[in-house]
């Protein structure tokens, strides 16, 4: 799950554990995030209005994972929450970025 992120990819990394995880919002992974949480840009409008829930945010990484190596999505989440929003938060920018921009 480890690796450097690719920004012409519009990857970014999420350090948990002191693990950097790579995430990726491809096409894909954007579809998975809409069909769990309803739309991407009233998401990004929570987000942007500090409305968004932890829950949202994690599926938002979850569904950008580049690589689970069997990581379970209930341990995925622990590790975000202990992480903090703090810690989180310019990943969680750094993707809404790449949703509204596009490319990679």
């Amino acid at each position: 799950m480890t690796g450097a992120a690719n920004p012409h990819r519009g990857e970014t990394v999420l350090l948990l554990a002191g693990q950097p995880l790579v995430l990726r919002p491809t096409f894909g992974a954007l579809v998975a995030a809409e069909e769990e949480l309803g739309p991407l840009f009233a998401l990004v409008e929570r987000a942007s209005a500090g409305q968004m829930r932890l829950i949202e945010m994690v599926a938002l990484f979850w569904h950008c994972l580049r690589e689970r190596n069997g990581l379970e999505r209930a341990d995925f989440a622990d590790a975000v929450a202990r992480e903090g929003l703090a810690a989180c938060t310019p990943t969680l920018r750094a993707l809404i970025v790449q949703v509204l921009k596009g490319g990679g």
